[in-house]
């Protein structure tokens, strides 16, 4: 199975971690997971500070290379919310529940210029210790590391 998921990745969190995941599970063996990693030009529109295009395909790949899975995967870049995903054959793309909504914009604007539709699988969002999602915009306010603890609790 081919599937799509995107994102920033800044700092890479157990959030992260659990969509690329969810990816490879589905994609299974001999599958393949495109990977949409957010150019800087879209990155800058976070309302957080985002490192390099190139520091932060490092760190991806450094990470997926480093798990056990018979599934192909490639990193490509993703300069708007769509990516490759409007044109490309896949079979499903994974979200959390933060993006959900534009995956469901693809289906529908995938329908529009007569390609299939993919199956969507939302993933929930990882909590931190206090019950909130991970995520990167309260890392980068130090409110906690990229494992949800937080900071000074530790």
């Amino acid at each position: 199975m081919k599937v799509m998921v995107g994102g920033t990745f800044d700092p890479l969190h157990d959030g992260h971690r659990s969509l690329l995941n969810r990816s490879f599970e589905l994609a299974g063996n001999n599958g393949q997971v495109v990977i949409g990693l957010t150019t800087d030009p879209f990155a800058s529109q976070k309302t957080h500070p985002t490192r390099p295009f190139d520091t932060r395909k490092k760190e991806l790949i450094d990470n997926l290379s480093g798990q056990n899975s018979t599934a192909d995967w490639v990193v490509e870049p993703l300069n708007d919310r769509f990516g490759s995903a409007l044109d490309a054959d896949f079979d499903a793309i994974v979200v959390s529940e933060e993006t959900l909504p534009v995956a469901v914009e693809i289906n529908r604007l995938r329908r529009e210029r007569g390609k299939k539709k993919v199956d969507i699988h939302q993933i929930t969002c990882v909590l931190a210790d206090d019950g909130r999602w991970i995520s990167s915009t309260r890392i980068w306010r130090g409110e906690i590391d990229i494992h949800g603890r937080l900071i000074g609790e530790r």
